[in-house]
């Protein structure tokens, strides 16, 4: 591989726009051995930094008392899916104070949307296909 091609960052097109403030849900492909599972890690994105391509976002979330941040490559191959979960209004685009902040002190508001601009954001719910209804279960006629 030549460092050209390694320098190339193809973006990923499944991932939504993020947000200081979002809940997130990341599921990450975890290879141990010759074994590979998926692990989520959710909590709040407190950073994203330099748009989709070849940008990065924090994510920190509260352990056993403990706090963990967990910084993502956008275009990692190993990011299986990202959910955000909520949306938090802040008014900040780096949220480090929460680093200094616990329980209830830490938590963040969430955005809400028009009627009309829920619907445009939700993914369209495709209806389910009407079973046709067999001949064995119509009753019968005499």
């Amino acid at each position: 591989m030549s460092a050209v091609q390694l320098s190339e960052i193809k973006p990923k097109s499944k991932l939504p726009t993020l947000a200081p403030g979002d809940t997130v849900r990341v599921n990450l492909k975890v290879v141990e051995g010759d074994k590979e599972r998926i692990q989520p890690y959710q909590g709040v994105v407190i950073r994203v930094r330099s748009g989709n391509a070849g940008g990065t976002f924090t994510v920190r979330r509260v352990a056993y008392g403990v706090g963990i941040e967990r910084t993502f490559p956008m275009a990692s191959p190993l990011i299986e899916k990202l959910q955000i979960i909520r949306h938090g209004k802040v008014r900040r685009a780096k949220l480090y104070y929460l680093r200094g902040l616990s329980a209830k002190k830490a938590r963040i508001k969430e955005r809400r949307y028009p009627r009309s601009m829920v619907e445009e954001l939700a993914p369209a719910a495709e209806p389910e296909p009407v079973p046709e209804p067999s001949p064995a279960a119509e009753p019968k006629k005499e």
